[in-house]
C-alpha cells in the first residue's frame, strides 16, 4: 500500500479536517507532461520542499516543485499547529549527544527556524492566525519539576529571557484541568493554522516564479552529474535534487527511508465552546504535555479546541477517529464530556529514533531534508532555507551542522521497524497509564 493514496482520495485535501474548511484552497498546479531541465528539482510539497523552492526561486535558480499529490498535502497541512521552541530532542540531551559547541548552535539554528516561519509569514502577508506561545506541561510532580530545572538551564546557559516557569498552580490557572502540576511557557515560540501557512508560501513561491506541478509523483531516479527524475508520465532532468518527502518517500531512496519512518497521528475539532463551563485554556497559547505519545492542544480563531493525540504505526487510519482522539481529550478535560466532534482527520509524518531532523548529502548534487518528527512548523521551514542556501553557495553552515547529528537506522530493517516500533510504543503507553 502506498501511504500517499490509502488514506485520501487523490488530488483533494482531507475534507474532514478543520484546517481544509478554513483554508482558501488554490486552483490546481497541473500535472508535469512534458520533459524539462532545470537547476533544481525539489520532491515533495511540504513545508521544507515549499520554503526550499521559495527561497532558490527568489534568487533566480530555475526550480521546479514535483507533489504526488496537492501542496501541503501531508503532515504540513494537517498537523497541530505548533510552532516550538529548540530542537525536537531536548537541548541537555543533545549537548551529551553532540557536545557543547554543537549543541550550542543547534540551540540557536532552532531560534532563527522560529525568526524564519515569523519572517516568511510577514514579508509574504500570509494570513494564517499567528500567535505567540507554547507552553509544555508535567503531567506528574516529577515531570513539571524537570521542566522548571529545563527552563533554568535554557536560561542560566542562553540568556534569552523567554522561557517562564509555571507553577502547579499557575497551570491550573491557565489550563482548566487537573492533569498538570506545572510547566514552562516558550514566549517566543508560537501557534498557526497549517494549511494556510503552507497554501501562503506556495503563493509566494510562484509569485517568484518557482515551477509546481501537482499529481507528478516521482517514481525512479537516476543518478549521475545530471540527475533524471521518471514522474507518471514525463522526466525531469536537474543539477540538485532535494528530497523533501518526510513520511511519504516510500522506496524512493532506500538510505533515507532506512531512518526516517512514517506513523500517523490524529487530531480533532471540537463544535465551538461558547457556555464559560466548557473553558479549557485561560490563554491563547498552544501547550503539549509530557507523556512519550504527547497530547497537544489550542484553542482556534474561532472557538473550537483542536485537540490532537494518540500514534498508530500500520497503513490505515482508524474508522473512527473522533472516538480515538476523544479518550485522551477527557482524561484531560472531562468537563467536555457532552461536547460534539465536527472535525477529525490524521496525518502522516515522519520520524527519526532519536527525533531529530535527517539532514543528508546522498551524494554531490543529491540532498535529503526529512524525519521532523513532530516540530515540522519551524524545522522543514527552516531546511528548506538551510539547502537552499547550500545549493546557492551562500552559507551551508546551518545544513553541515544540521547533518553532524548522529542518525541511526530504525531496527530490524524497513519491513521490521514497523513491528518493532509497536511493541516499543505499547510499553511507553502503559508507562504512562501506571504514572511510571
Amino acid at each position: 500500500m502506498n501511504l500517499l493514496y490509502v488514506n485520501d482520495e487523490t488530488n483533494r485535501y482531507p475534507n474532514n479536517s478543520w484546517y481544509t474548511a478554513t483554508s482558501e484552497i488554490l486552483p490546481d498546479f497541473e500535472p508535469l507532461t512534458q520533459e524539462i531541465s532545470v537547476d533544481v528539482a525539489i520532491i515533495g510539497g511540504g513545508y521544507a520542499g515549499l520554503t526550499a523552492g521559495l527561497f532558490l526561486a527568489r534568487a533566480g535558480a530555475d526550480t521546479a516543485l514535483l507533489e504526488a499529490q496537492k501542496v501541503g498535502f501531508g503532515a504540513s497541512g494537517r498537523n497541530g499547529g505548533q510552532l516550538g521552541a529548540g530542537q525536537r530532542m531536548d537541548q541537555r540531551d543533545l549537548i551529551k549527544l553532540v557536545g557543547e559547541n554543537l549543541g550550542d548552535q543547534l540551540w540557536h539554528l532552532a531560534d532563527d527556524a522560529i525568526d524564519t516561519v515569523k519572517t516568511i509569514i510577514k514579508r509574504d502577508k500570509i494570513d494564517c492566525f499567528l500567535r505567540p506561545g507554547v507552553a509544555n506541561l508535567g503531567n506528574s510532580n516529577v515531570e513539571a519539576a524537570d521542566l522548571h530545572s529545563y527552563a533554568e538551564f535554557l536560561e542560566k546557559r542562553y540568556k534569552q529571557g523567554n522561557v517562564d516557569i509555571i507553577s502547579k498552580e499557575e497551570s491550573l490557572e491557565l489550563c482548566i484541568s487537573n492533569a498538570y502540576k506545572g510547566g514552562i511557557l516558550f514566549s517566543n515560540a508560537a501557534h498557526l493554522h497549517p494549511l494556510r501557512y503552507a497554501l501562503g508560501i506556495t503563493k509566494a513561491g510562484r509569485e517568484n516564479g518557482l515551477r509546481i506541478f501537482e499529481q507528478s509523483p516521482v517514481q525512479k531516479i537516476i543518478k549521475g552529474d545530471t540527475v533524471t527524475l521518471r514522474t507518471n508520465r514525463t522526466l525531469v532532468k536537474a543539477k540538485y535534487v532535494v528530497y523533501a518527502c518526510n513520511g511519504y518517500l516510500g522506496d524512493l531512496e532506500p538510505k533515507v527511508a532506512a531512518r526516517v519512518m512514517p506513523i500517523n497521528n490524529y487530531i480533532v475539532a471540537t463544535e465551538p465552546l461558547t457556555d464559560a463551563k466548557h473553558t479549557v485554556l485561560t490563554k491563547d497559547i498552544a501547550v503539549a504535555d509530557s507523556k512519550f505519545v504527547v497530547n497537544y492542544f489550542r484553542m482556534a480563531h474561532d472557538n473550537r479546541l483542536l485537540f490532537g493525540g494518540t500514534e498508530s504505526y500500520g497503513y490505515k487510519f482508524p474508522k473512527n477517529i473522533a472516538s480515538k482522539v476523544r479518550k485522551p481529550m477527557l482524561k484531560i478535560f472531562p468537563q467536555l464530556d457532552n461536547i460534539k466532534i465536527d472535525y477529525a482527520w490524521g496525518g502522516t509524518l515522519g520520524i527519526t529514533m532519536r527525533r531529530m531532523p535527517y539532514f543528508k548529502r546522498l551524494s554531490k548534487n543529491e540532498f535529503n531534508i526529512s524525519g521532523f518528527s513532530g516540530h515540522g512548523v519551524g524545522n522543514a521551514t527552516h531546511a528548506g532555507k538551510l539547502i537552499a542556501q547550500t545549493i546557492l553557495n551562500q552559507d551551508s553552515d546551518g545544513f553541515d551542522a544540521m547533518e553532524k547529528v548522529p542518525s541511526l537506522p530504525f531496527p530490524g530493517g524497513r519491513f521490521a521497524r514497523s513491528p518493532l516500533l509497536v511493541m516499543a510504543m505499547t510499553w511507553y503507553s502503559l508507562r504512562d497509564k501506571i504514572g511510571l
